[in-house]
């Protein structure tokens, strides 16, 4: 039977009872603010950093199109709208959106012409991974799919700064971990991070991925690879790196031993087969083996072409002229100096040693970027998954103070509004 005794406490020594406090008991549940788990914490601060950055580059761009107000007179295909956001569905938003909503009806259409484009556009072109999340969360949520786009790039955004803050503070520490994923707000090209745009689920995916290998997860590695090859064609440079990384493993007799046989094989087999299924499936559906490619060069103007087309642009810039395909002045200029910057990065990146998968798939993304005839002011936008350039940049501000870094970091968002938002946006072709 209950009695009162039940409610006091018994003091083995002396027999003396002491009375429970009076009160409600503390319910650790029922707290606010939540506490944290002892894992998610570190994450705070470079998603604090990179949230804000973005927010405040974000408000300039929005401030810069409804000042300049040239948007409402465009084709809302084409960088155009009601409002400044629906900027960020356009372009490649535009096909993307279409893609969630209508599916693939893959063909290949020979168009009467001997120029540039001789095949019709088509929405193959476009790796499906990205459209059906978006189609998901819509059917999941009740948000439009432009709201279900923006949605997805942003958790994604997200996803891929703790991403590149587990990698970079694997190599020189947290602070410069923190200040990697703030770099990555403010980098050339990152406009595209909350746009209905890939790039932010890729490089989610391509920074874990990479970690995933940096700490010898292969079957995570392996699958998070062939995650990617659904997701855009530049896949193939991670799928090449964490393959080289897993054969160095299994070359070596003291990490095969340490680490196994079956994980580096797994990833090694595994991580090709999303870009190498989807590439047959375009195939397959079009009636021809090489229909992606072909897509590609003669519907876009998009293919390997060992650089010369980057060549080409380089030599007009140099003398102030505009006689190559796709030329628009004030992203190629910001591009030239992107491409002028590349080998001091790679030194620096490499003086800090980083892992071969780092090393693999930055030179890997970087050669891919100049050696393919595409839009050359977007090159900001291409390079904007070869993350690991951020290294050495992030570790030599670490040593700055924190007055110092809210300076440098509230400059470079500011201006990013400009530089990496209203002008692939507005002034090119993003």
């Amino acid at each position: 039977m209950d009695t009162a005794a039940d409610d006091a406490v018994t003091d083995g020594s002396d027999g003396a009872r002491t009375a429970r406090p009076d009160g409600p008991r503390e319910r650790p549940w029922a707290t606010w603010p939540p506490r944290l788990p002892d894992g998610a914490r570190p994450y705070l601060a470079p998603l604090l950093l990179y949230g804000v950055t973005k927010l405040v580059g974000l408000g300039v761009f929005a401030t810069l199109l409804t000042y300049a107000g040239d948007f409402r007179e465009k084709n809302p295909r084409f960088g155009g709208g009601a409002h400044w956001w629906d900027v960020l569905a356009t372009w490649d938003g535009w096909w993307y959106l279409q893609v969630a909503e209508h599916g693939y009806h893959p063909s290949l259409v020979r168009l009467d012409s001997d120029g540039l484009f001789t095949v019709q556009q088509n929405s193959v072109a476009f790796f499906p991974l990205y459209p059906a999340l978006i189609r998901m969360v819509s059917e999941s949520t009740g948000l439009g799919l432009y709201g279900s786009g923006i949605l997805v790039s942003v958790v994604s955004s997200f996803i891929a700064a703790a991403g590149i803050y587990a990698v970079i503070s694997l190599l020189a520490g947290a602070r410069a971990g923190t200040i990697a994923a703030g770099l990555w707000a403010v980098a050339p090209g990152a406009g595209v991070e909350w746009a209905v745009y890939s790039e932010s689920l890729f490089v989610a995916i391509a920074a874990w991925a990479c970690y995933a290998v940096m700490t010898r997860r292969w079957v995570v590695a392996g699958l998070l690879a062939f995650t990617a090859g659904l997701n855009r064609p530049t896949s193939a440079v991670l799928i090449g790196a964490v393959g080289l990384a897993a054969l160095v493993t299994l070359a070596r007799p003291e990490s095969r031993r340490e680490h196994g046989i079956r994980g580096p094989v797994y990833a090694m087999l595994v991580a090709p087969l999303g870009l190498l299924g989807y590439i047959a499936w375009v195939g397959w559906s079009t009636g021809e083996a090489t229909a992606y490619f072909t897509l590609q060069r003669e519907g876009w103007a998009h293919f390997f072409d060992y650089g010369a087309y980057t060549l080409d642009v380089l030599r007009n810039l140099t003398v102030g002229k505009g006689d190559y395909h796709f030329a628009f002045s004030t992203p190629d200029l910001l591009s030239l100096q992107l491409v002028l910057a590349l080998p001091f990065l790679i030194a620096l990146m490499l003086r800090k040693r980083p892992p071969l998968v780092l090393v693999a798939y930055t030179l890997a993304s970087i050669i891919t970027v100049l050696g393919t005839q595409q839009m050359f002011g977007n090159t900001m936008r291409y390079l904007l998954p070869a993350f690991p350039l951020l290294l050495a940049p992030a570790a030599a501000l670490s040593r700055l103070k924190l007055p110092s870094l809210i300076v440098f970091f509230t400059t470079a968002a500011l201006a990013s509004g400009w530089y990496a938002h209203y002008v692939i946006f507005e002034l090119g072709v993003p």
